[in-house]
C-alpha cells in the first residue's frame, strides 16, 4: 500500500501492548499519513475499532490474513 508510511509489528504481543504502541507510533507521523499495523490478539479486533472511534484516528483498513490481524490507521 504505497500511503502507508510505517509499519509496526505488534505480533505475539497481547491486550494492552497492540494499543499502547500503536498510540505511541502515531505520535511519529504526520496528519493525513497512514500507519499499517499487525497484530496476532483476536482482542485487537474490537480494541483497534474502539480506539478509532474514540481517538477520531481513521480506521482505513481491517483484515485477516493467514492468522494475523492487518490494520490501516490514518492518523488524524
Amino acid at each position: 500500500m504505497s500511503d502507508v508510511v510505517k509499519e509496526l509489528d505488534t505480533s505475539g504481543m497481547s491486550c494492552p501492548m497492540p494499543i499502547l504502541r500503536l498510540k505511541q507510533t502515531l505520535g511519529t507521523i504526520e496528519s493525513g499519513q497512514r500507519l499499517r499495523v499487525i497484530a496476532t490478539d483476536p482482542g485487537s479486533q474490537s480494541d483497534f475499532a474502539a480506539f478509532a472511534a474514540q481517538t477520531g484516528h481513521r480506521l482505513v483498513e481491517s483484515q485477516v490474513e493467514g492468522g494475523k490481524f492487518i490494520y490501516v490507521v490514518e492518523k488524524r
